[in-house]
C-alpha cells in the first residue's frame, strides 16, 4: 500500500475485489488491530456501497481477565450498529497453546463463514514479519517463509488480510486520531510465548538497528510468496503428466502415475507431492520425507505405506494413493441382501446394487476372508486370489470389495469385468464406493 494514501482508501483498494460477496465479516478480538479495522469498515459504510458488515468474537476462555471480553465487543458493536456473534470455544490441551487456541479460533471461523461471505481479519505488517521471523527460526521452507497470505479460501468463503502493508504504528495512530478503545490482553506480554518473545524483546533490537526491519522482512515474505506461486505452477505442470487416467479410478481415491514422478527430480517430486498432499494432509517435516523414498523406491512386489498426519500414502498397479478415513478401517462383516431388487447400503463401505433379474437367495455380502474360489465360464472354478492378481487390484482395495454370496457359493465379486455377473448377463453386481450415506431408504 503507499503510505502518502490515507488509510481508508488503501483499505477500500485492497477490498474492491469482494465488493460483490454476500457479507463481510470482522474477525473481532476486541484488541487494537481488529477495533480499527471494524471502525474503519464502519467509516466507510457510510459513503460507499459494501456488503453487510458484520462481526464474530471467538471467546477462548484461556484467563479469568478474558470474561469481561465479550461484553466489551458487544457493547463496541452497539455502538457501531453492527451485528456481533460470540461463539465460545473449548481450546484442547497440548503443547503449545497458542496452536490450540488458533486452531479452535479457525475451526469457529469455518463453521461460522457461509456461501459468497468473506472474513477479514486484521493482521498487519509487523506481524507479517513476526510470523516470517518465527517460521524461519523453525526451518520453514518457501511456502511457510510466504507467511501469511493475502487472502485463501475459508470453509465455504474466504479469508481475506487487507492490512498486511500497514503498519501497527499507523493502526495506533488511528485509534487514537478517533478516541478509540481496545483491549489489551495481560498474555501478550507474556515472553514464554514465542511471538511474544520476538515482539516485545527481539524486534525492538533489530529496529533499533535496521529502522525499516518490518517493513523489509515483510517484503521479503512477498517474494517467498512470488516463488511459492511459481512452484505451484511447476507443480501442476508436474501433476498433469502423473494424472493419467487408472483403472480403478472409479474407486473415487486421489491417485498419481508413479512412473512421470519418478522421471522427476528429488527436489521436484516433493513439490508436486506438497502440493497435492496440502489440502488433504499436515505436510510433513523435512526428516520424514524419508518415508516417500522408501515408498518410492521399494521393490516392485512389496507394499509399502507412508503415514502421515492425515492419512496414509500407499503404492500398488503402478500408482500411489491416497487413503484416509474409512479406507484404513477393515469393513464390518456379512450384510444380509433381503431385498436384492433394493440397493444395500455397506457399513462404511458405500452400496452395491444388482442391475438385471437378481438370483434366488438367500444372498448376501461379504469380504474377502482367504481361501475363496468363483466358478467361472468355461474355466471352472478358480482361487480368488489368483483371479485379483490377474486384475493386478490393489492390496487395499481387496479387503473392501464386496464379494456377492447364494447361501455359501460364491456368485460374484463388484465392479471387476468378468468376474461383476452372471454368464448369462441377467445381472451384474455394482458397487459405489465410500463411507457416506447415500439417500437410501
Amino acid at each position: 500500500m503507499n503510505t502518502s494514501i490515507d488509510l481508508p482508501t488503501r483499505l477500500l483498494t485492497q477490498l474492491s475485489p469482494w465488493r460483490n460477496a454476500a457479507t463481510w465479516r470482522i474477525a473481532f478480538s476486541g484488541g487494537l488491530d481488529s477495533t480499527v479495522l471494524l471502525h474503519l469498515l464502519v467509516s466507510l459504510a457510510k459513503t460507499q456501497t459494501l456488503p453487510p458488515l458484520s462481526a464474530i468474537h471467538v471467546h477462548h476462555g484461556l484467563q479469568a481477565v478474558a470474561e469481561a471480553w465479550p461484553d466489551h465487543c458487544r457493547s463496541f458493536c452497539k455502538a457501531l450498529g453492527v451485528p456481533l456473534e460470540v461463539v465460545s470455544v473449548q481450546v484442547q490441551p497440548g503443547a503449545s497453546v497458542e496452536r490450540a487456541a488458533r486452531e479452535a479460533r479457525y475451526g469457529a471461523f469455518v463453521a461460522a463463514i457461509h456461501d459468497n461471505e468473506v472474513l477479514l481479519t486484521a493482521q498487519h505488517r509487523d506481524d507479517q514479519a513476526e510470523t516470517l521471523l518465527f517460521r524461519l527460526l523453525r526451518g520453514a521452507g518457501v511456502r511457510g517463509l510466504a507467511a501469511m497470505p493475502r487472502q485463501r479460501p475459508l470453509g465455504r468463503g474466504h479469508l481475506l488480510r487487507p492490512l498486511l502493508d500497514v503498519s501497527r504504528a499507523e493502526l495506533e495512530a488511528y485509534a487514537t486520531q478517533q478516541g478509540l478503545s481496545w483491549i489489551d490482553d495481560p498474555s501478550n506480554d507474556d515472553h514464554r510465548y514465542a511471538r511474544n518473545y520476538l515482539r516485545q524483546r527481539i524486534f525492538p533490537a533489530l529496529t533499533e538497528h535496521w529502522p525499516q526491519a518490518s517493513a523489509t522482512l515483510a517484503r521479503s515474505a512477498g517474494h517467498m510468496g512470488e516463488a511459492q506461486g511459481l512452484l505451484d505452477d511447476l507443480a501442476r505442470i508436474d501433476l498433469a503428466q502423473a494424472a493419467s487416467p487408472g483403472a480403478f479410478d472409479w474407486l473415487g481415491l486421489q491417485s498419481l502415475a508413479l512412473a512421470p514422478l519418478r522421471a522427476l527430480s528429488p527436489a521436484r517430486q516433493r513439490n508436486a507431492l506438497s502440493y497435492w498432499l496440502a489440502p488433504m494432509t499436515l505436510l510433513p517435516d523435512s526428516d520424514h520425507w524419508a518415508g516417500w523414498d522408501s515408498l518410492r523406491d521399494a521393490a516392485d512386489d512389496a507394499r509399502p505405506i507412508w503415514r502421515l498426519a492425515g492419512g496414509e500414502l500407499h503404492r500398488a498397479a503402478g500408482r500411489v494413493w491416497w487413503l484416509s478415513d474409512h479406507w484404513l478401517c477393515s469393513p464390518s462383516g456379512a450384510v444380509d441382501w433381503a431385498d436384492p431388487a433394493l440397493a444395500l447400503r455397506l457399513p462404511d463401505n458405500g452400496r452395491v446394487v444388482l442391475n438385471g433379474t437378481p438370483p434366488a437367495g438367500p444372498l448376501s455380502v461379504r469380504y474377502r476372508q482367504g481361501g475363496e474360489v468363483l466358478a467361472l465360464a468355461g474355466r471352472g472354478h478358480r482361487d480368488l486370489k489368483r483371479l485379483l492378481n490377474e486384475k493386478a487390484v490393489p492390496a487395499f482395495v481387496r479387503g473392501r470389495l464386496p464379494l456377492l454370496y447364494q447361501g455359501e457359493q460364491l456368485l460374484a465379486v463388484a465392479n471387476l469385468a468378468g468376474l461383476d455377473a452372471q454368464a448369462d448377463g441377467s445381472w451384474q453386481l455394482i458397487w459405489t464406493p465410500g463411507s457416506q450415506d447415500l439417500g437410501l431408504s
